[in-house]
């Protein structure tokens, strides 16, 4: 879901998905300029919008450090030789555990709370939490944690740091698939009710329990329709990657898989 946070005239979109000219739009109807472009983690399900802004309205772009161990990762994959650089040089600006950084009279904090993605990040600004996509609404549950650098107990411990928030805390989730029996789309819940609720943490859930149901389900989901173009593209900030010596762009397919 498009998040657009604003204040003292400043704004900031967090993994910018969808047409970028929403945000552009927002931010005129509210009078703000766009000043951080903050990605949660490396997407593989979407392209992100973040150079697009960037080239529009010359906001910084911003992800997790640990960037550094998913390109080294891919590049790996993709076969992306010694030209890709492996040290998130891409981004404007790599984030850690306990960064601030400031959205106009907003004050914005970071945690680290990797499993779906070595690399993921909370957003916490003013009573908002930005998770991207470690938690989803409470009936449907939690990210998986199967891609390469992806782990069940890192994204237990990640989800136990966040319901340790205060319960009134909300919480923007990344995505929603809208679970069995409800037609809508929803993208805001809180602390309170993901650690009463929530289908495969809430109540308690212990950490054993949770990895040996999260390693289950994720051995039965297809790989995301657009992962491949989605990481080369993602892993460097959303652009392309260079052109070859024929001048030409390339994305790479993998023909043994990730």
């Amino acid at each position: 879901m498009p998040d657009l946070i604003g204040s003292g005239g400043e704004a900031a979109v967090v993994d910018a998905a969808v047409d970028p000219h929403v945000y552009l739009d927002l931010a005129e109807e509210r009078d703000l300029t766009i000043t951080r472009v903050l990605d949660t983690h490396v997407h593989a399900d979407h392209l992100s919008a973040a150079p697009y802004l960037q080239e529009r309205l010359g906001g910084r772009i911003g992800i997790g450090e640990k960037i550094t161990v998913v390109q080294e990762t891919f590049g790996k994959v993709f076969n992306e030789g010694t030209r890709f650089r492996r040290d998130g040089s891409q981004f404007d600006k790599l984030f850690a555990e306990g960064d601030t950084f400031a959205i106009g009279a907003l004050t914005g904090r970071v945690l680290h709370t990797p499993g779906h993605t070595p690399a993921c990040l909370t957003y916490l600004i003013g009573d908002a939490a930005f998770v991207g996509d470690t938690l989803f609404m409470p009936d449907f549950g939690t990210a998986r944690a199967d891609f390469p650098g992806g782990s069940a107990e890192a994204l237990y411990a990640s989800i136990q740091k966040l319901l340790a928030l205060p319960d009134a805390t909300r919480i923007f989730v990344g995505h929603d698939y809208k679970a069995p029996g409800r037609d809508v789309f929803a993208w805001e819940t809180t602390v309170g009710e993901q650690r009463a609720r929530n289908v495969h943490v809430g109540g308690g859930a212990s950490a054993a329990d949770f990895v040996a149901m999260r390693e289950a389900r994720d051995r039965t989901l297809g790989t995301p329709r657009l992962i491949i173009p989605a990481l080369q593209v993602n892993m460097r900030a959303g652009r392309m990657p260079e052109p070859e010596a024929d001048g030409k762009t390339y994305l790479k397919l993998p023909v043994n898989g990730l």
